[in-house]
């Protein structure tokens, strides 16, 4: 009996060893500044991710105060994201975790208006922290700092995302603490700063992951990356290289490293930009000539590039990505960059 009751520990120590291995380790251990620096540079090239609510909406921003259902995917091939990742010769993936309109991509305890009350029914977050472990891709997220659904908050509005740095910042304790490694963290400060400062939201950051590269595309500048959200690129500092953030780049002596992005689909006549836009723009896609020329300069000037992409309906980059992507990646690897 005794042996019997000591096999079945043995078992049950073994199971929870085997849980908690599978569950990616956070360092706590700071990682001196040029060495982070360093590392941060040598990603190079990376995939942005925007799948939410304006993907069905067909518009940039999402306003309207809409049932969970509204976003009524079923499907998602986040292995699909990380693959393309892998071919494109990218390093990383960032990934829309929440938009202004407030709906999240992962299971938050914070809110019912979730990935996971959706028909999905799954915690998309989660998939993808498997998908880029599976393919060797480091992950970061996109994070808006403000939601309409916030007290003080005016639908639609730009500046007016409301305040609520408590549910701010259980948010990002979530993300920080129960999705592995966060390599950097893209906030944008386009509704506001939800009531928390910049200053103390990357404090709050650090606490959880202080190897976590943290940015804001405007607005009172902070943390060690800056941000160029339709941006080129250029040696750090050079303010001609960002779109929104000039004064901060120009003034601001806390950067380390640069990051540039602007969507894989070109200008174009009604739809979103950054998100899905519409079956009839499905054939419009940059050059992969285009997109080669910017990794050249972005490794030239130690940035790192990412190139948005917005999955379709399934959950799926459209074909034209791929194989776009797919042409980068062959020009990377045959000129050995």
């Amino acid at each position: 009996m005794k042996t019997f009751f000591t096999s079945l520990l043995g078992l049950c120590l073994l199971a929870a060893t085997s849980c908690q291995s599978t569950k990616p380790s956070i360092s706590k251990e700071v990682i001196p500044n040029d060495t982070r620096a360093q590392e941060m540079k040598d990603m190079k090239f990376g995939m942005f991710i925007c799948w939410s609510l304006s993907t069905f909406s067909g518009k940039e921003w999402t306003g309207e105060e809409l049932p969970v259902e509204f976003f009524r995917a079923t499907e998602c091939d986040t292995d699909q994201w990380a693959r393309t990742a892998k071919e494109a010769g990218m390093n990383y993936i960032y990934f829309l975790t929440k938009h202004h309109d407030g709906f999240c991509l992962w299971d938050t305890k914070t809110t019912d208006f979730k990935i996971t009350n959706a028909p999905l029914g799954k915690d998309v977050m989660a998939m993808l922290r498997k998908s880029c472990d599976k393919y060797g891709i480091k992950l970061g997220i996109y994070f808006s700092e403000g939601d309409w659904n916030w007290p003080e908050a005016e639908r639609g509005k730009g500046g007016r995302g409301g305040n609520n740095p408590e549910v701010k910042k259980a948010q990002l304790k979530e993300l920080l603490t129960e999705y592995g490694p966060i390599e950097l963290i893209w906030f944008d400060h386009a509704t506001g700063d939800g009531g928390l400062s910049h200053a103390e939201t990357t404090r709050w950051v650090h606490q959880f992951q202080p190897n976590c590269f943290v940015g804001y595309n405007h607005g009172e500048p902070s943390g060690r990356l800056c941000l160029r959200e339709m941006g080129k690129p250029g040696r750090l500092g050079d303010s001609e290289a960002s779109k929104y953030n000039k004064e901060q780049e120009a003034n601001y002596n806390g950067y380390l490293v640069a990051e540039f992005t602007y969507p894989l689909l070109p200008p174009h006549q009604g739809g979103a930009m950054w998100f899905y836009s519409l079956p009839k723009h499905d054939n419009l896609c940059h050059p992969a000539s285009k997109i080669y020329e910017d990794y050249l300069k972005a490794v030239e000037y130690e940035n790192i590039f990412s190139v948005n992409i917005g999955p379709d309906y399934k959950g799926r980059i459209r074909d034209i990505d791929v194989k776009t992507l797919q042409e980068v990646g062959t020009m990377i690897k045959e000129n050995n960059k």
